[in-house]
C-alpha cells in the first residue's frame, strides 16, 4: 500500500483516496468550550504523535472539533449491518469522523477517529454526540483491555465539550479519540455485496485485504483476496472471541458492524466484565432475548463470520459452487480455530502445558461450582494462581476471596492433574499469571468514575486508568479495587449511550 516514506510520521489517508462511494467529507461541529478529560501519552509515543500535538491546546481544539489537525482529510464512513439479527440496509459513521490515516516512523498505520464529533450524513436524524458517560467506559474499557494483551482499538483521548447532549435526560458532552488498525467491518463489506449489489466491493475487498493480510495474500497459491480475507479474519477472531472468553468480558452488541476486519474488540458502549460467574449473564439493556450473553459469544462470531463468507462468495472464485465450497469450508473450520485458542486459554489460566480432553469433567466441575456458589470469575482463578506460586500467605487476595466448600472439594484433583503435568512448573505457573489478571475494569468502578466525571472530576478516572494499566501484579491499596461489588454496588444494566 502507497504511503509515506520512513521515518516520516504524518497522515496518509488512503481510505479517503477510495473514493466518494465509501465515504463522505464531512468536519465536525465546533463545541463551545473543549477541557481535557484525559490524554494518553503512551499511545501518542507509540504513534510517535508530534509534540506539539501532546496535550497542548492545539490538540484539545483538534480531537473537540474545532479545528483540523495538518494533514488530516475528515470523512464519515459508510456501512451496513445485522443490528440483533436484523439487516439494517445503510447505518455509517453517524457520530464519528475519521481524521484520516496516521503513520509513525515505523510504517505502522493507525485510523484516528472523533467519536461525538456531532451529526454527518449518516446520522439518521441524531445529534452525532456523545454523553461523558460512554466516552470514559470506552477510554478506560479499551485501554484496560488492550493492557490484558486483548486486540483491541485504543483511546489517545477523551475530551469535555462544555456542551449537554440529551438523552433520556440532560448530560454533560464528550468527545473520545478513538484509533484502531482500521475501521471497516463486516459491515462494510454487506453494505457494498448487499446494499449495492456488488458495486465497489472488489476494490474494497482487495484494498482491506492489502491493508490488513499483505503477507498471507503474498504466499496464497492462488490471487483471490477474498480467500485471503475470509481465512485470515475467521483466525483473528477465533483468537479474539477466545480472550474475550477467558476473561469474562461481555462485548454487549456484537452485530455485524461492530465485528473489524482487523480482528480488534470494537465498541465499548453496553460492555462489562462478569464478576460472579454466570453463563448466561447479559448486562446491555437493550439485550432482552440474551443474544449477545457471554456463552452465546462464540457463535455469534460464528454467526457473522457465515455472513462475510455470503458477502464475498463472487469474488471467490468464479465458479458459484467452488466458490461456496471453499467459503464453506472456512466457515466449518472457525469452530476447530476457536477451541484451539480457546483451549490454549484454559489451559494458561488453569496452570496446565495444555488442555486435554480428559480434563473436560474437571474444567466444567470447576465451572460449575462457581456457577453454583455465584463465586468471582476472576478472584476465583487468581486463587488458583496464588495457590499454584505458593503466594496466598502472602497476598491481599484472601481479604476479597472465600472459597467454597465444593471448591475446596475440588482442588485435590486440579492439584493431582498439574502434577501429572511434565513442563517445567515455572513455565505453566508465569502463563498462569499472564492469564489472571489481579484486577479488572470492575463496572462498579467504572460506574463511579463516570459519576465523577459528569461532575466535572476526573481523578478516579485518572486512577483507574493508571492502575488497570499493569493488571497482573498486586499493588497497595488493591484489596478495595480488586473486591468483587457489595449487592448495592452490583451493575445489572449498562448502555449504548447512542
Amino acid at each position: 500500500m502507497p504511503g509515506l516514506a520512513a521515518n516520516s510520521p504524518g497522515f496518509d489517508n488512503s481510505y479517503r483516496r477510495l473514493g466518494e462511494r465509501y465515504s463522505a467529507d464531512c468536519r465536525a461541529t465546533a463545541v463551545q468550550a473543549p477541557a481535557w478529560l484525559a490524554w494518553n501519552s503512551t499511545l501518542a509515543g507509540e504513534m510517535d504523535w508530534p509534540a506539539h500535538w501532546c496535550g497542548t491546546d492545539e490538540c484539545l481544539q483538534a480531537l473537540a472539533g474545532n479545528a483540523v489537525l495538518a494533514g488530516s482529510e475528515p470523512i464519515a464512513a459508510v456501512y451496513a449491518g445485522h443490528q440483533f439479527g436484523s439487516y439494517n440496509p445503510q447505518l455509517g459513521d453517524g457520530r464519528a469522523l475519521l481524521l484520516g490515516e496516521w503513520v509513525n516512523s515505523s510504517g505502522q498505520r493507525y485510523d484516528v477517529q472523533l467519536k461525538g464529533a456531532g451529526p454527518t450524513p449518516f446520522s439518521r436524524g441524531g445529534d452525532g454526540r456523545s454523553p461523558v458517560g460512554p466516552v470514559v467506559r470506552e477510554f478506560l474499557l479499551s485501554e484496560s483491555m488492550h493492557a490484558l494483551g486483548v486486540p483491541s482499538t485504543r483511546a489517545l483521548a477523551a475530551v469535555a465539550t462544555g456542551e449537554s447532549v440529551y438523552r433520556q435526560y440532560r448530560e454533560p458532552g464528550a468527545v473520545l479519540t478513538r484509533v484502531a488498525k482500521s475501521h471497516v467491518r463486516v459491515g462494510t463489506v454487506q453494505y457494498f455485496a448487499m446494499s449495492r449489489g456488488g458495486d465497489g466491493l472488489a476494490e474494497l475487498v482487495d484494498y482491506i485485504t492489502r491493508r490488513h493480510y499483505a503477507e498471507a495474500l503474498d504466499s496464497a497459491d492462488h490471487n483471490s483476496a477474498a480467500r485471503v480475507l475470509l481465512e485470515e479474519t475467521a483466525k483473528r477472531l477465533a483468537t479474539l472471541v477466545a480472550y474475550w472468553q477467558g476473561l469474562g468480558f461481555i462485548h454487549g452488541v456484537l452485530n455485524t458492524d461492530n465485528t473489524l476486519l482487523s480482528g480488534e474488540t470494537i465498541d465499548y458502549g453496553p460492555c462489562a466484565f462478569m464478576d460472579s460467574y454466570d453463563p448466561k449473564k447479559v448486562f446491555s439493556s437493550i439485550d432482552t432475548q440474551g443474544r449477545y450473553a457471554y456463552a452465546n459469544q462464540p457463535g455469534i462470531i460464528h454467526w457473522n463470520l457465515s455472513v462475510l463468507a455470503q458477502c464475498l462468495l463472487p469474488l471467490i472464485d468464479d465458479n458459484d459452487d467452488a466458490a461456496l465450497a471453499l467459503a464453506q469450508g472456512v466457515v466449518d473450520r472457525f469452530p476447530d480455530w476457536y477451541a484451539d485458542a480457546h483451549a490454549g486459554v484454559i489451559a494458561a489460566k488453569f496452570g496446565l502445558e495444555a488442555f486435554h480432553t480428559t480434563d473436560r469433567a474437571l474444567v466444567d466441575n470447576f465451572f460449575k461450582i462457581l456457577s453454583d456458589g455465584q463465586l468471582d470469575f476472576s478472584l476465583a482463578f487468581r486463587w488458583l494462581t496464588e495457590l499454584a506460586a505458593g503466594e496466598l500467605e502472602h497476598s491481599p487476595l484472601p481479604e476479597v476471596f472465600t472459597p467454597s466448600e465444593a471448591l475446596t472439594d475440588w482442588l485435590p484433583q486440579w492439584q493431582a492433574r498439574r502434577a501429572r503435568d511434565r513442563a517445567c512448573a515455572a513455565y505453566t505457573l508465569d502463563r498462569m499469571r499472564a492469564a489472571n489478571p489481579a484486577v479488572i475494569p470492575r463496572n462498579h468502578w467504572v460506574a463511579q468514575a463516570i459519576t465523577a466525571a459528569e461532575a466535572g472530576d476526573t481523578s478516579l478516572m485518572q486512577r483507574l486508568y493508571q492502575r488497570w494499566q499493569t493488571p497482573w501484579h498486586w499493588q497497595s491499596g488493591d484489596t478495595e479495587l480488586a473486591a468483587a461489588p457489595q449487592p448495592e454496588q452490583v451493575v445489572q444494566r449498562t448502555f449504548c449511550g447512542t
